[in-house]
Parts: structure tokens; sequence; C-alpha cells
């Protein structure tokens, strides 16, 4: 899909522009990373994976949660989110396992295994990177998970299978069904305002809407039966994470991803939409600190 700037992106960012907004910035081999490296500095380190439109203060309950709790957090916007580059390449699956791997590296984080988590389409995301850096994965967190729908004809990556209908669809739809999708992530109404003027906020940077349905037309978000097979034959300790009331990824899919996964533990979370760390954050540290600690490695063991 040829890369556009939609209506409503009026701003670009620059080295100039990034100086007044929130959190650190490194060059990676594709483009800056906007992220943030925080709590106690001798915690194990958690690291975040969002969903398909979110920035990394998504995150930022959760991420209170866990530093009370003595954890240390990295969250990091993905390629065409928050406040990292818009991409002229691919949006891809191998983009942002490389960029989560060139990061993790950069900030000299992989000297003892990380603890992943993963949401929506960031649950793909964790799963491709421990199938490729398994030995730098202690545990696999996956919270809502994009990928268990049957492939259908009106899939995205069916869809959106040819350049010319991806563009033109994005172009003048674009926008409605971003809001549309938006309105669904989220049970509580006040959360739901919340979240989207979290998120337009950020996508009033050029390329935001083309890195979307950039994403939608080259990763796919259904039938990855096999990537969940997958990673339950990795061994790595998992804890798998749902709402009971998730409108995008309906928990009718919990026991399919329970068999593929075979997690340590699992959880329905009552009264909870799709993004569960973002609207239940305590009862997703819950859960998330109890599962590290028992799958802690220190230094001297």
């Amino acid at each position: 899909m040829k890369y556009f700037v939609a209506s409503g992106e009026d701003r670009v960012l620059t080295a100039g522009s990034r100086r007044a907004l929130r959190g650190g910035f490194t060059e990676l081999s594709d483009g800056v990373t906007h992220y943030e490296l925080t709590g106690p500095e001798d915690g194990d380190v958690v690291v975040m994976a969002g969903g398909l439109t979110v920035p990394l203060f998504y995150w930022d309950g959760l991420v209170t949660e866990l530093h009370a709790h003595g954890l240390r957090t990295l969250t990091c916007s993905a390629y065409g989110r928050g406040y990292s580059d818009r991409v002229r390449a691919r949006y891809d699956e191998t983009l942002f396992v490389r960029q989560l791997a060139e990061l993790t590296d950069r900030l000299g984080l992989t000297a003892r295994p990380l603890h992943l988590v993963g949401t929506s389409m960031g649950a793909l995301v964790v799963m491709a990177y421990a199938a490729r850096y398994r030995p730098l994965v202690s545990t696999l967190t996956v919270v809502g998970p994009a990928g268990l729908a049957t492939p259908r004809p009106a899939s995205p990556h069916r869809l959106l299978r040819s350049d010319l209908l991806a563009g033109a669809v994005a172009r003048r739809r674009g926008r409605r069904i971003l809001l549309g999708h938006l309105g669904q992530n989220v049970r509580d109404p006040e959360l739901g305002a919340e979240l989207t003027e979290m998120v337009l906020d950020t996508f009033r940077f050029e390329g935001s809407l083309y890195a979307v349905f950039d994403t939608l037309q080259h990763l796919r978000v259904s039938g990855r039966d096999d990537l969940f097979r997958q990673t339950g034959a990795l061994g790595v300790p998992t804890l798998l994470l749902w709402g009971d009331e998730d409108r995008v990824t309906p928990p009718v899919h919990f026991d399919t991803a329970r068999a593929l996964l075979r997690p340590r533990h699992h959880h329905v979370i009552p009264e909870c939409g799709h993004m569960a760390p973002f609207e239940r954050p305590r009862d997703v540290a819950d859960r998330l600190v109890p599962f590290v600690a028992a799958h802690t490695e220190r230094p001297d063991s």
C-alpha cells in the first residue's frame, strides 16, 4: 500500500517535536522507537507489547501496580503508534519482533531472561519473539490474544490483499473504522472515552492511519493456531488472561487458546472487556506478580 497522510494528521515526529513529548527515544535499524524503562532498578524486567492502535501510555495503570511489587517495566510504542516513527517498511510481525529484540538489546536487558506480556495483536508479537529468542524468555503472559478467529473472506489480510483496495479503504473509511474499533475495546464508557482520546491524540502524527491499515494488510490476526501451538511446545511458563466481556477477541476462543498454549495458569477476569491491562490493571497485576515471582531467576542462583 502506498504511504499516505490522512486528514487530521497535522503533526510530524522529528527530533525537535519529540523534545516536548513524554518518554525516551532511541534510533533502531527501522527508525526511532518511543519507550519507557522505569521502576526499581534491581527488579525483574517485565516487557509489554500492545495492540493494533495503542501507545505505551496504555500500560500506565499496570506499570504502577508492578512497580509497587518491585518489578521493573519496559513499555514501548510499536512503530506507527505513540511517538515511534511511522516507517515506510512493511508493518508485519517480523518488523515488530525486530523492534522488540533491538530495543531490549540496546537497553542492555538481555543478560537475564525477560518476562513478556502481550495483549491482542501484541500477544502474537511476543509469541513470535519467544519462538525466535527462547533462551531470553523467562515467562509469557498472553492477554485477550488475537489470532484464533477463523479466517473469512472479509478477514483484514484477505480483504486488504490488494494494495489498491487497501489504500482506497484506508483513505475513505479509515477514521470511521478506527473509531468503531476503539468503541468496542473497553466495557466502561468513561474509560472508553479516555482510551479514544489517548489514541486519537497520537493519531495526529502523519502516517498513523497508514500504519494501522498496512499492519492489517500484512500481519495476520486470524487463523494463527499454528503460532499458538508452536508457543505451547516451547515450554515457556505461560499465563493466559481474558476479559469475560471481550468483544474484539471473544472469550469463545479461551478453551482453544488453553488447549494450544498449555498455560501453567489461566483466568477469566469478570466484568472486563478487551483491554484488561488498561481496564483492570490491579486484577491483571494480582495474577501476574505471583506468576513472575514463581519463575524468577536470580543472578546468584
